[in-house]
């Protein structure tokens, strides 16, 4: 067997799931040094970043603790545990690799990990107690993790409006931020008159340094910019409508802001390509025809340019843009009851650096 350069090997290690790739580096120490080294990790983070995948959070019992399914075009299904966590967590957000979740049993306790290396930081408590402040029931209204590889860093964001005890909403919208790099939940507040009563189901997107949620009347996108903790509002594509059998869902493609609008029959998929201008483009028009059937409960989970992931109440489909063809690359076998959108996250296997 012949020697190989360096850089053919590190081309193929690239391409290794996470969990073989920690395992080579025992082979030596060439090996060892050029899957601990800057320069790969960041042609790591490039190459995944070019498939993605999905996370379907299993449950069993109350008592056990979370697994996850993934969900990946190239290489299938597969089963992830969250056990190292040694707590009954939810999943709340996903960004680049990372999952945010929060602790079911302790409210207010969250943890920030990567589910493929079971790496993980448990977030030192926030003195806000949003339990009691957030209305309607405790809970942040808008929760959202960013997670810029990078600069090695993230950001965890829990939103919602303030409720004095006793009384109802006065449109005070308390924000708390936590920053990875300084350790510390900072809060700022504004005034917003959009009467968020939830947050649209997975609707978190982070691109461009800020998070964006598309609002519950899908009437504009609402945007967090993490480096001036300003608040900023995107208008949608004039083209799109929502209600009357239209149904709209924000998604990150390759890095930029994807809108997809869903109807009886078509699929649309905008993107934008001119962040400062919000200048939007429709990339595709995909017919929904041979999927009819499927149609009412079809949610867009991940996205590239080169293919979408669709999760429906029992099954997770691809759909191959070049080719447009259908897949179906995962069905629930159990009767789960809640349709399975509610449990699948966009994900990419990623090397979030140590040190």
């Amino acid at each position: 067997m012949g020697i190989f350069p360096d850089e053919v090997i590190l081309q193929i290690l690239a391409r290794l799931p996470v969990k073989p790739l920690f395992k080579n580096k025992t082979v030596c120490k060439l090996w060892y040094r050029l899957v601990s080294d800057k320069y790969f990790i960041k042609l790591y983070n490039e190459v995944s970043a070019k498939n993605p995948m999905v996370l379907i959070e299993t449950s069993g019992s109350p008592e056990s603790r979370s697994s996850l399914v993934c969900v990946d075009n190239l290489r299938g299904v597969s089963e992830v545990s969250l056990d190292f966590l040694k707590d009954r967590v939810k999943v709340r957000a996903s960004c680049n690799g990372l999952l945010c979740c929060s602790s079911i049993p302790d409210k207010g306790v969250y943890y920030v990990c990567n589910p493929m290396t079971r790496d993980f930081k448990l977030l030192p408590r926030c003195r806000e107690r949003p339990v009691t402040r957030f209305y309607p029931d405790g809970e942040a209204t808008l929760v959202g993790l960013a997670c810029d590889v990078s600069k090695n860093k993230f950001n965890v964001v829990l939103a919602g409006y303030h409720r004095t005890f006793g009384h109802r909403p006065d449109g005070t919208f308390i924000c708390l931020i936590f920053d990875s790099d300084s350790n510390k939940w900072k809060k700022f507040v504004s005034h917003r008159d959009d009467h968020f009563t939830h947050m649209n189901k997975n609707q978190v997107v982070f691109v461009n340094g800020a998070l964006h949620w598309l609002t519950g009347s899908c009437s504009y996108i609402l945007a967090l910019d993490l480096d001036y903790d300003v608040w900023r509002k995107i208008s949608l594509p004039d083209e799109v409508s929502y209600g009357t059998g239209n149904r709209v869902y924000l998604l990150d493609s390759d890095g930029c802001l994807s809108l997809i609008q869903i109807s009886d029959a078509w699929m649309n998929i905008w993107v934008m390509k001119d962040y400062e201008k919000e200048v939007w483009y429709m990339v595709d028009r995909v017919s929904l025809r041979c999927i009819r059937g499927l149609v009412p409960g079809i949610f867009p989970i991940a996205q590239t340019g080169e293919c979408i992931f669709l999760a429906t109440h029992k099954q997770i489909l691809v759909y191959h843009q070049k080719s447009r063809v259908w897949k179906e690359m995962y069905s629930v076998k159990n009767s789960a009851s809640l349709p399975l959108w509610f449990s699948a996250y966009a994900f990419r296997s990623t090397i979030f650096p140590s040190d």
